[in-house]
């Protein structure tokens, strides 16, 4: 049997179809789309300047106070990613492709694996990875200024609940409501499958496969620290607490509260029976009601188990 280029065609409409159709379906419930923020990227890299200079509200007196963007700021540059399938000329030629659409599925569901993965591994890798203010994303020595103008002696801040450096699995209170999230996906292209499918191809000639690609281009990159408290310390009602606090009594230059409110606690699977008792239990064991009773919504990511914490 010949293998014809309609029969090509309807292989590759099919493969791309149910690619689209489960990384969709997938999206809807995935942990990356709940903590990172997608930001669309048309160049090489994106800087990210604005995180530091973004000017605040002010009484305006006089001439605007222009604060400019710092060229060389926070930047993330993107990469490249792949996944490729080799599908058998045979199986074309006997119309033996019932198992390409169960796999050209899987293939999406590791795209949304891989993605849940980084977002989950540059979470745990916050007090080593740095942010826009060249400290580690988690850390005890970011700064604001003393004056609004950005003028003045620095102030320094923490967001981490003990050092950082305990051995615990790591536990993080976030705040999840803005328009930017505490972690950034940079998308340069969106998860996408090409394909060899000429016959005079020298892939398809020297191995007798027809070629499915996926690939994606972009980053991960860390947001605003003043959105997330780290700990590796126990999780405990009052190691959580002290989370709560610092998290909502952050300051942006001039020492004036940014306001920010936690929305949501994320653990691995470790400590998600603590976490329950913390946020899920009404009344405690003694009788007394329960403070931190649903004062944030719990994210059990699954992901955090395996990711390197660095």
């Amino acid at each position: 049997m010949i293998v014809k280029e309609q029969t090509l065609q309807n292989l590759r409409t099919q493969l791309r179809g149910e690619f689209k159709l489960r990384l969709a379906e997938l999206a809807a419930d995935s942990v990356y789309k709940k903590l990172a923020t997608e930001i669309p990227s048309t160049t090489a890299s994106n800087s990210y300047g604005w995180l530091s200079d973004f000017p605040h509200m002010r009484e305006w007196v006089g001439d605007r106070v222009i604060k400019d963007i710092k060229e060389s700021a926070y930047q993330l540059v993107n990469r490249k990613f792949e996944s490729t399938l080799g599908v058998n000329r045979e199986d074309i030629e006997d119309d033996n492709l019932g198992m390409y659409g169960v796999t050209s599925r899987l293939r999406a569901e590791e795209v949304d694996r891989f993605l849940n993965t980084e977002i989950a591994a540059l979470l745990a890798g916050g007090f080593k990875g740095l942010c826009y203010d060249g400290q580690p994303f988690f850390d005890d020595e970011h700064t604001i200024k003393e004056n609004a103008d950005g003028t003045g002696k620095d102030i320094l801040l923490s967001n981490i609940v003990g050092t950082g450096k305990e051995t615990n699995p790591g536990w993080y209170l976030l705040s999840l409501n803005g328009s930017l999230k505490p972690l950034i996906l940079q998308n340069r292209t969106q998860p996408e499958m090409s394909d060899i499918t000429d016959t005079k191809n020298d892939s398809v000639f020297m191995k007798d496969k027809f070629m499915f690609g996926i690939r994606w281009r972009g980053e991960f990159g860390y947001g605003l620290w003043q959105q997330a408290v780290g700990s590796r310390l126990e999780l405990t009602a009052a190691n959580y607490e002290a989370a709560r606090l610092k998290i909502q009594t952050f300051k942006k230059d001039g020492n004036t509260p940014l306001g920010v409110i936690p929305t949501h606690l994320v653990v691995s699977p470790e400590n998600e029976a603590a976490a329950r008792k913390i946020l899920e239990m009404q009344v405690l064991s003694g009788g007394e009601s329960n403070p931190n009773f649903h004062t944030a919504e719990l994210i059990v990511n699954n992901y955090l188990s395996a990711a390197a914490a660095v």
